[in-house]
């Protein structure tokens, strides 16, 4: 099996869509569509055209997770759309870390000083596989003014590299 991390761009919405949709709303029950995230439509102008970027972990061609960065200013960056396939989630594949860690190779390179991201409450093995890697829990209001919260998020983290 070959696990390739590659830009995703416009022409990858419908598989991004594909991917994130049914994990928010069929496996979490979380109240968000696409009219939510118009983001996922726009990929190349929302994620890339800033200076951030999006990528996507695929295997034999098969998109089966994703990881977005808002370059939200010079020094800092949101995570967004971190999502892995049922099926393919857990350390046997590792899929989940390769995505976190270009996201974060890609950070330093450009001089972000530190990442924060939104989550809901109901995806512990999220905020685990989170903490594991150095983020820590962080009050809505420690969040930079700059940080484009999500009306579903209602827990924060911030990671400040060294």
């Amino acid at each position: 099996m070959n696990i390739n991390i590659v830009p995703i761009y416009n022409n990858d919405s419908e598989a991004v869509i594909n991917i994130i949709l049914p994990i928010q709303q069929n496996e979490f029950n979380i109240a968000i569509g696409i009219k939510d995230q118009q983001d996922l439509l726009t990929i190349e102008e929302f994620y890339h055209h800033g200076g951030g970027h999006f990528w996507g972990a695929k295997i034999d061609g098969e998109l089966v997770g994703t990881i977005g960065l808002i370059k939200c200013s010079d020094d800092f960056g949101a995570i967004r759309k971190m999502f892995v396939k049922k099926e393919y989630r857990g350390k046997e594949y590792g899929i989940a870390q390769l995505l976190l860690d270009t996201l974060m190779a890609y950070s330093k390179e450009i001089g972000l000083k530190s990442l924060y991201l939104g989550t809901k409450d109901v995806l512990q093995a999220a905020l685990r596989f989170y903490e594991k890697n150095g983020f820590s829990l962080i009050e809505k209001s420690e969040l930079p003014k700059a940080f484009p919260i999500m009306p579903v998020d209602n827990v924060f983290c911030r990671l400040s590299f060294k």
